[in-house]
Parts: C-alpha cells; structure tokens; sequence
C-alpha cells in the first residue's frame, strides 16, 4: 500500500467522507465495513453491493475519468494496481494532487491488512480490526478442513483464452484452490499472473477447469470453446465433463468476496466426488 502526502492530512472522518473508489475490489472492502454510505463515486466495473449502481460512475478501471473524479471533490480515493495498466491512474491522481491510497493484495493475509488499511483511513479502526480477524479465522477453518483431504484434485483456473493466462504461485487463486481442498497445476509458476499456451495446459491433463475470464460474465462463455480445441479430448477435465463457469466477480476480485467463492467452489468439489 502506498499513499500520497495529503491522504494523511485527511480532517474527514467517518460520516463526512467522501470516498471515490476506482476498483471493484476496492468498493467490496468497503461494503464489508459496512461503509457504503461514504462513496461518491465508483469505476464502471463496482457493481456490488447493489447500492453502488446507482452511484456516478467514472470509467473502465483502466480509463478512469479523473476530471470527474476531481469534481466529486473526494477526501481519499482507493486506487489500485491489481491490473496492469492502472498505473497511469496513479499518475493523474498525483498531477491533480488528490489524497489516494493504493492496494494491491494478492494473497488472503494481504487482503486482511487491507481490510485494516482501509478501515483506518474511514474512521473505523476497531471494527475493521473485527472483521479481518473473522476473515481471517475463516480462512484458517478453511485450511484445516483441507489439511485432511487425502485426494486433492488438480485445477486448471482460465483467466484469459488467447492469448493464455493462469494465477501461478502468489495468487489468491492458488491460495483458494488448497483451501478448497485441490492444487493449482500452475502453482508451480512464479508470480500472480502467467502466460501460457494450450499445450502446456493439455500436458498438466487437469482434473476439472474452472472458466473465470476477466471481465466477461459467466453467461457469455461457452464451454464448448474448450472442448474444441485441438487435442483437448483427451484432458481429464474434459473427457469427464468437468469444466465449471464460474462468476469471474467472486474469484478475479482481491476481496473479501472470494471466501464466497471458495465456498461455491468446495460445494462444486464435493459434489463431484460424491459422483464417483
């Protein structure tokens, strides 16, 4: 987390604030401080809680419009890296001297921090304090139940069709998917985001693919654009029928919305073991 000279010289605290958040995972932190109420203004991607819709929006997190959101006149903005290419936000948020914070988590502890990051800066410190604490216990209850699973099956997570890319080691991702009680097959790859191609996904043959393509919703992707490619047939998750669309919205976002996720994805799991 990094932050600007005049985020710390912020006078407005609690109910007078005027928060501008400029990322989705972002705008989620502050839902579940239960301080909604404070945002002025979103970037087009926020869409929960279902009260920020009805908020200004100020463009794609990648062209976010910062003449508007220096005319919303915000106390703190919450910018984020988690994408590349937000930098430039950075730097106008600089040029036009505005009081930002930046978050970049990509693990579930990181999260936790930002969850007190945030919640110090919106007046909340105690009650943020409480909820990383119980984010954190979930977790924790999470990873015991994994630690005594015999067989953990192995996950193929598809950000990006063509060209291809896969959370590898630092991800949250990876991180979700031992939770859940199975194994990334690209946990083996350094960094949070890797490219790769679809033969080095066939030749790791994982046992179910989990489609959570950025940006695009669940409804407008087609597992029949797995199956057709060229030698996939023979992958397990494919011959088994185990290819899940997922809401990109509960496993893209570095929030603390992903232990949603991670239930849906333990239930999906167990169900198919249940199959066999």
């Amino acid at each position: 987390m990094k932050e600007n000279e005049t985020s710390d010289n912020c006078e407005k605290w609690g109910e007078h604030m005027r928060i501008v958040s400029i990322c989705p995972s972002n705008t989620e932190i502050v839902a579940f401080l239960g301080q909604t109420h404070l945002l002025v203004g979103v970037d087009n991607y926020s869409d929960y809680p279902e009260e920020v819709n009805s908020l200004p929006k100020l463009g794609p997190d990648l062209s976010i419009d910062l003449d508007q959101v220096e005319a919303l006149q915000p106390d703190l903005v919450l910018a984020s890296l988690s994408v590349p290419g937000m930098d430039k936000n950075i730097q106008g948020l600089e040029e036009k001297g505005l009081p930002y914070i930046i978050l970049n988590p990509n693990s579930l502890y990181e999260i936790a921090e930002d969850i007190r990051t945030v919640g110090h800066h919106l007046g909340v410190e105690k009650l943020a304090e409480e909820k990383a604490e119980s984010f954190l216990r979930e977790v924790d209850r999470y990873r015991e139940e994994a630690e005594r699973k015999l067989h953990k099956p192995t996950l193929y997570w598809e950000w990006w069709p063509k060209p291809v890319f896969t959370p590898g080691h630092s991800n949250w991702l990876t991180e979700i998917s031992e939770l859940a009680g199975a194994i990334n097959v690209f946990e083996t790859e350094k960094g949070a985001s890797v490219q790769t191609d679809w033969d080095q996904v066939k030749s790791r043959n994982p046992e179910h693919i989990c489609m959570v393509w950025v940006g695009v919703k669940e409804e407008k992707m087609n597992p029949d654009h797995i199956r057709k490619r060229p030698g996939w047939s023979e992958v397990e998750a494919v011959k088994e029928n185990r290819i899940h669309v997922l809401e990109e919205s509960l496993y893209c976002r570095p929030s603390p919305r992903l232990l949603e996720g991670l239930r849906k994805l333990k239930g999906i799991l167990e169900g198919e073991t249940e199959k066999k």
